[in-house]
């Protein structure tokens, strides 16, 4: 008789349908701590019920939180989930379908979380006066994860690309398990007695388990004591541990750390260079400015030298010299000129003039001119002055005539 073979699909279905006709799984409660809680974008939450020997997948579908859930699941809850066990017919594997999560109490884990988080608060230990400063401008990075895994990459990938100067200096360490508290706080011991710039402590996401050795105290306490800055990056951005209250700074995710860390060279070399143009500028503008004021101080302090004063003084007298030979030359021109005309005026007066045409001039014996014949007497002397000397005579006799218009005697 020939065996039946089935499909994969065929054997799941199989499987699926004794599920779901099984009414204690179609409608059971379970009671577990809450482990490895993740929400995602789409509004379903996926996590874990555990306790001291098993643990069950679990997923509460977005369409189920309005009525279902009244708080905010996370790691280390104690709850009891009410719903139905089913098969995922495409992975084979079966899971608890919530319907109604309540609280039911707190988990272990979640308890010596909180008691850790006190105890460190109370003694002082994330207080924000005790926050280092992460440098900007560093040029070794120190990193305490595991040496193989998503974190160590992300973080060499990051800081590559930001700045590929910078120094990476791993230092190798057990970050789940019972042996990864120790580990890490080696390391971190480790790294800071290099006299780094920064420190990132941290691994990828997970559970609240394979987180849990960044709640030890021993991890805290050596975050704490470390000189170097350092920078928590554990788990997801969701993901909460003591080690990120008692950092310097907590980064999200490990990739994020490496961006909170290593500086962007390229953008920092261009804010250089528009910097350097920018101060190109206003130094220009600045020499030019004060190019200016001191071409303007420096004609003020010509314009008030004694040397500047004196010149001044001269150019204005060598002015006034030029104006007033100028006035003086048309003075004695216009002077010269009028003695001129009144000279020739004069001169058609002076009797010299007459005496060189031909006349004479006649003087009385007292050198008085003789202006009519009723001033003279017959015998009388008198005295003729012609052009070339004088003639000494005497009157005979003195007859008055008349004198015609045109100057002749009748």
């Amino acid at each position: 008789m020939a065996k039946t073979i089935y499909r994969v699909s065929q054997v799941n279905a199989y499987i699926r349908n004794i599920f779901e006709n099984d009414y204690a799984l179609r409608q059971i409660s379970v009671r577990g701590e809450v482990s490895n809680c993740k929400y995602n974008g789409s509004g379903h939450i996926y996590f874990t019920l555990k306790d001291e020997t098993g643990a069950l997948s679990c997923v509460m579908f977005a369409g189920k939180r309005a009525r279902g859930l009244r708080f905010a699941l996370a790691d280390g809850q104690a709850v009891v989930v009410n719903g139905s066990v089913t098969v995922y017919e495409r992975s084979g594997s079966y899971q608890l379908y919530a319907s109604e999560i309540v609280l039911d109490g707190v988990g272990d884990l979640y308890q010596r979380f909180e008691e850790t988080k006190r105890r460190l608060e109370e003694m002082g230990m994330f207080a924000a006066e005790y926050k280092k400063p992460i440098p900007r401008f560093v040029r070794t990075v120190g990193i305490v994860t595991a040496s193989t895994g998503a974190a160590i990459q992300d973080i060499i990938n990051i800081s590559h690309r930001r700045n590929p100067y910078v120094q990476l200096i791993l230092a190798p360490a057990i970050v789940q398990g019972d042996l990864a508290p120790a580990s890490i706080v080696r390391g971190i011991r480790r790294l800071d007695e290099m006299g780094l710039d920064v420190i990132i402590v941290g691994r990828g996401g997970g559970s609240i388990e394979d987180l849990w050795a960044f709640n030890e105290e021993i991890v805290a306490r050596a975050i704490f004591d470390a000189n170097t800055p350092v920078i928590s990056a554990v788990g997801h951005e969701t993901d909460t541990t003591i080690a990120d209250f008692v950092a310097d700074l907590r980064a999200p995710t490990p990739s994020a750390a490496a961006e909170l860390a290593v500086f962007d060279y390229m953008s920092f070399r261009q804010e250089l260079d528009s910097l350097g143009l920018r101060l190109g500028r206003d130094m220009l503008a600045r020499i030019s400015s004060a190019r200016n004021s001191l071409t303007a101080v420096k004609a003020m302090l010509e314009r008030r030298s004694p040397g500047y004063r004196l010149q001044s003084r001269r150019s204005q007298l060598a002015m006034d010299a030029d104006r007033i030979s100028t006035l003086m030359h048309a003075a004695l021109t216009g002077s010269r000129h009028a003695l001129e005309m009144a000279a020739g005026r004069l001169s058609s007066l002076s009797p010299l003039d007459r005496i060189r045409g031909g006349y004479g001039f006649v003087s009385g014996d007292d050198g008085r001119p003789v202006k009519s014949v009723e001033s003279v007497n017959a015998g009388d002397r008198l005295r003729i002055y012609v052009s070339d000397g004088s003639i000494t005579a005497r009157a005979e006799s003195c007859e008055k005539e008349k004198i015609t218009p045109d100057g002749r005697l009748k």
